[in-house]
């Protein structure tokens, strides 16, 4: 007992001879308990707060590692006091050879091993729950809450808000961790310096290849079939009068289980290889290549698209049609304000016995707001005020409820603080509006061939309408049985 007594007596006194050292031993002193504790609640009971786990892993976890590395640089290196000689190689190995020495040697290796583990111990469960704490969607989506707030929000109101933020924009192997990683620090320090684009840019050119992606999930060529999309539009009359569209999608398929491939999703359909050129922002398409099953290549060019590019003093890049080309916003998803208000009054959270609702949303939010504060209360007022001077009978439970309808309507799509208004973002699914050219990229009937053929711009390809902005339409009563 006296000899460990003596090992553990001389490592403390060479450690007190190395500053170093010292300052390094009162980190890993301080952090220790803090850190093994809290590392130990997050893997029993898993913390939800974004701010604790980023102290906890980008805070206490570094500096206990960095007291650790400061403890024995200085031990070994930065003082060669006698006590510190207990602890080299060559001490080892002079009281190897001797066996009579051995047993002191013995208590000694075992001192550094049962230390060494319990240092291994932690760093592991450190580096095992810090890695799962960087791919949580808390850290991806709260941790910068800013800078993140309008895509987090996004994500949270979209068809793929199940899948964890790092399937898509990480996903597998260690390349594209590494990438992300990376591309996070440079990330981070533009959140720290207050460098960071306002708004955040559509990743064109950062994410990981599509198809490698999406079809972890999702397979085209299983895709059958049609598809009844029922587009439910609100007009701006007193009665908030419905009037539907109802399109009979082409889905279609890539091949897989039928004679050949049809319809919308033609395009990725393995027989059909598709590449076209594009401007930086692939918004403008001056050339497409189909080429088929038996190697026979037609190239589409539109003269228009080519001067458009030219104009903006960008070259063109080349790729392969893909998932995105269309599907380009499949999670961070922003309604326009007409969608935005539509989808309120069809779910219920605006009421649409309220006269002249929809009109008066509709001014209400698309006003200009400094912040999402100043909109809550803009909205507020506008509402309150108007129905007061034109409807003062109006049931006020009825109002309360479809203005905060209204203001979420506002707070899951425009975010001022970082200049995200309605229609920043463009999508490319069909093509709604003048911002959203969608399908018309291609199917402008402008991209011709040298024999004359011309990519087509008839609304029958994609789509067949069955009616178009009809109150109760006839289709619909027929396929209720009315």
């Amino acid at each position: 007992m006296k000899k460990i007594s003596a090992l553990i007596d001389a490592f403390f006194k060479g450690i007190g001879r190395s500053r170093v050292s010292v300052i390094g031993a009162m980190i890993v002193t301080v952090t220790f308990p803090f850190l093994l504790g809290l590392v130990l609640i997050d893997g029993i009971f898993h913390i939800d707060n974004p701010y604790l786990g980023g102290f906890i892993y980008m805070v206490l976890g570094p500096a206990f590692m960095l007291g650790l590395v400061m403890v024995f640089v200085g031990l070994f290196f930065l003082k060669g006091k006698e006590e510190v000689r207990l602890f080299t190689l060559e001490y080892l190995r002079e009281h190897f050879t001797d066996e009579t020495r051995f047993n002191r040697v013995r208590k000694l290796i075992f001192l550094g091993v049962f230390l060494t583990g319990v240092n291994l111990f932690i760093i592991a469960l450190l580096g095992y729950s810090g890695y799962h704490y960087l791919e949580s969607n808390a850290f991806c989506g709260k941790f910068c809450h800013t800078v993140m707030n309008p895509e987090y929000t996004a994500y949270q109101n979209s068809p793929h808000s199940r899948v964890h933020c790092v399937e898509c924009h990480i996903g597998s192997g260690a390349t594209w961790f590494v990438k992300s990683k990376i591309s996070g620090a440079r990330q981070l320090a533009a959140v720290a310096l207050n460098t960071h684009p306002r708004p955040i840019q559509t990743p064109v050119h950062g994410l990981r290849p599509a198809k490698e992606t999406c079809e972890e999930c999702h397979r085209p060529d299983k895709f059958h079939g049609d598809k009844l999309f029922v587009k439910n539009k609100y007009l701006e009359d007193e009665e908030n009068t419905l009037n539907q569209t109802v399109l009979l999608m082409k889905i279609g398929s890539a091949g897989s289980g039928t004679e050949q491939p049809h319809g919308i999703h033609w395009h990725v359909a393995e027989e059909n290889v598709i590449t076209y050129k594009a401007d930086h922002k692939r918004m403008v398409i001056p050339e497409v290549t189909l080429t088929r099953a038996d190697g026979t290549q037609v190239v589409y060019r539109s003269e228009d698209a080519a001067a458009t590019v030219e104009e903006e003093g960008h070259g063109t890049e080349t790729r392969e049609m893909d998932c995105v080309y269309c599907h380009n916003r499949p999670t961070h998803i922003y309604r326009s304000a007409e969608q935005a208000l539509n989808e309120k009054i069809t779910d219920g959270a605006i009421d649409r016995k309220i006269p002249y609702i929809k009109r008066q949303a509709m001014e209400a939010i698309t006003q200009k707001y400094a912040t999402q504060e100043d909109a809550e209360a803009g909205i507020d007022n506008h509402l309150r005020n108007w129905y007061r001077e034109n409807l003062p009978e109006l049931d006020q439970a009825q109002l309360n409820k479809s203005i905060a309808g209204t203001q979420e309507a506002y707070a899951k799509n425009v975010f001022p603080e970082m200049k995200i208004e309605w229609d920043t973002y463009v999508n490319h699914i069909g093509h709604g509006t003048d911002f959203d050219i969608g399908c018309f990229r291609c199917h402008d009937g402008m991209h011709e061939s040298e024999s004359g053929e011309v990519i087509s711009a008839d609304c029958d390809t994609c789509h067949a309408v069955l009616a178009e902005d009809e109150s109760d339409p006839e289709i619909l009563q027929t396929l209720r049985g009315e």
